[in-house]
C-alpha cells in the first residue's frame, strides 16, 4: 500500500483531512508551546522544562519522542562539549513559525492582557 510524504504504513489516520493529521501531532495543551522554546533558542530538556506554563517531565519526553518521530525535531550534538542531549527544529519543524505567529497575533488582538515576544527568524 502506497504511503504519503513521510507517513509510515504502521501510522494510521483518524481522517485523511490535513487540519485533524496535523492536530494530532501537535494540537495538545503542550506541543505548539515546545516549538515556540525552541524558536526561541531553547535546546535542552532542562530549558524546556523550565518553561513558566510548567510541562511534566514525563509529558515533555513523550512530545518531545513524538516531534522527534514526525521529522520536527532531531537530536543534535551539543556544541559545549556536553554529554546532554539537545534538539533542534528540522526544516520542517521551523515551517510552523508562521503558524507560531498567527496564534500569537490573534492572542494579542483577541485576548487581553496578553503579551509576547517576537519570534526570531530561524536560520
Amino acid at each position: 500500500m502506497p504511503t504519503k510524504r513521510n507517513q509510515k504504513p504502521s501510522e494510521s489516520k483518524r481522517s485523511p483531512c490535513p487540519v485533524a493529521c496535523s492536530l494530532d501531532i501537535f494540537g495538545d495543551r503542550w506541543t505548539l508551546l515546545i516549538i515556540r522554546d525552541f524558536m526561541y533558542g531553547r535546546s535542552r530538556f532542562k530549558e524546556l522544562a523550565a518553561s513558566p506554563e510548567g510541562i511534566a517531565t514525563n509529558l515533555l519526553s513523550e512530545r518531545l519522542a513524538r516531534l522527534q518521530r514526525h521529522g520536527i525535531i532531531e537530536t543534535m550534538t551539543p556544541t559545549d562539549g556536553s554529554k546532554h542531549l539537545a534538539y533542534r527544529l528540522t526544516k520542517k519543524g521551523k515551517a510552523l513559525k508562521p503558524i507560531l505567529d498567527g496564534i500569537r497575533d490573534w492572542g494579542l488582538k483577541w485576548e487581553p492582557g496578553t503579551e509576547a515576544k517576537m519570534l526570531p527568524l530561524i536560520p
